[in-house]
């Protein structure tokens, strides 16, 4: 996390954030949550630790309670500088002595808590030893939607975000590809991103021909060749707030195949796009998108979910996926991707982030969805 991202915002801000999800917890029935070095206790505080350790760093929140950050002392200092740590009490302890015993003496010996997906076994087990009649849930478990609702300020890191992988695609669009490696094209994806504001790049998919098929594929030495159809799927964070988009481009002139199998999933990305409104539920983005890849004859070649939610992390809650009944609300920021993919021979998928709006959706990826030839 880069410091721009801490003067983005203010000490209100934060004590804003941890209010709010010391009000959600309870109302979820929870004692409280417990927040570990990682999104969440960035998006809380501000604070990013100088180093992830084996010893104890915890964000305490609980409703009615001034946050508490437990800190090692060799750290404070840090802690001190963040952007929220005005907004908060904390907490230091030193080599040698008991972190667990301090931070149980802030918990309701008896409460269930919310705890961080990546905090470490270590310390949720010392925890419940210092606390045996203590329980925990995961917060993509108990409070899912936390970090899912963008404020007015978070919404145009992300535009600025998306504006950046736009500009990215509109260069890699003039980068030769035919007689390159994927992984030279994907390094210019790297190096276009970070140029772009990017201070992290998470994924740079280049998948030509065959190795379209695949989603998920890594970008490798495959010798990229005229006729291939070419999976781009990239982004990152800038500012601390994510970037992901996708097109599908081709080496030369397409058959009539592609072109008609690329048309197909552009029309399933627009109707997934037209059912993003405020109270449809998430599942009825991936309905909308699959109904007309199905209806086509290609609902066996689309093998993943529509969307992800996307914010300071790149992929988060809400999924638009069958079976997730939660309404859809302005300012959720997520992926409507829908793909086919053709085994051994090539593979689409179109890409934008979209915004829920007060009476739709918006497009934070205004980059052309039509089939784009290069070289």
């Amino acid at each position: 996390m880069t410091g721009s991202t801490a003067a983005t915002f203010t000490a209100d801000d934060y004590r804003a954030r941890m209010g709010r999800a010391a009000r959600a917890a309870a109302e979820a029935g929870l004692a409280g949550l417990l927040v570990a070095p990682g999104p969440d206790l960035v998006w809380l505080t501000g604070y990013t630790p100088p180093a992830v350790t084996e010893r104890l760093t915890l964000l305490v929140l609980a409703a009615g309670q001034d946050p508490v950050l437990v800190v090692p002392a060799l750290e404070a200092p840090d802690a001190h500088r963040a952007a929220g740590a005005s907004a908060l009490t904390l907490r230091d302890w030193t080599d040698g002595k008991d972190p667990y015993a301090a931070t149980a003496a802030l918990l309701d010996a008896s409460g269930r808590f919310g705890i961080s997906d990546n905090a470490w076994a270590l310390h949720l087990l010392a925890l419940q030893q210092a606390l045996p009649g203590s329980s925990y849930a995961s917060l993509t478990e108990a409070l899912p939607m936390l970090r899912a609702v963008k404020d007015a300020a978070e919404l145009d890191l992300m535009a600025a975000a998306g504006a950046a992988a736009d500009a990215t695609f509109e260069a890699i669009r003039d980068v030769p590809f035919a007689g390159r490696r994927e992984s030279e094209v994907a390094a210019d994806l790297d190096r276009l991103l970070r140029g772009h504001g990017h201070e992290q790049v998470d994924f740079t998919i280049v998948a030509s021909g065959p190795n379209g098929a695949n989603p998920h594929h890594e970008a490798g030495e495959r010798v990229i060749a005229r006729g291939d159809m070419i999976v781009l799927d990239f982004g990152g964070l800038r500012d601390g707030y994510g970037s992901d988009t996708s097109r599908t481009v081709h080496v030369g002139e397409p058959t009539d195949e592609e072109r008609r199998v690329h048309d197909l999933v552009r029309e399933a990305q627009e109707a997934g796009f037209r059912a993003v409104r405020p109270g449809a539920a998430c599942q009825d983005v991936d309905r909308a998108a699959r109904r007309v890849i199905a209806d086509a004859g290609y609902g066996e070649y689309f093998i993943h979910r529509t969307g992800h939610g996307i914010g300071v992390t790149t992929h988060e809650p809400p999924y638009m996926i069958e079976g997730e009944e939660r309404p859809l609300v302005p300012g959720m920021c997520f992926s409507v991707e829908p793909g086919i993919y053709l085994p051994g021979r090539f593979g689409v998928r179109i890409e934008d982030i979209v915004t829920v709006t007060e009476d739709g959706g918006r497009r934070l990826n205004t980059t052309t969805r039509e089939l784009v030839i290069v070289e």
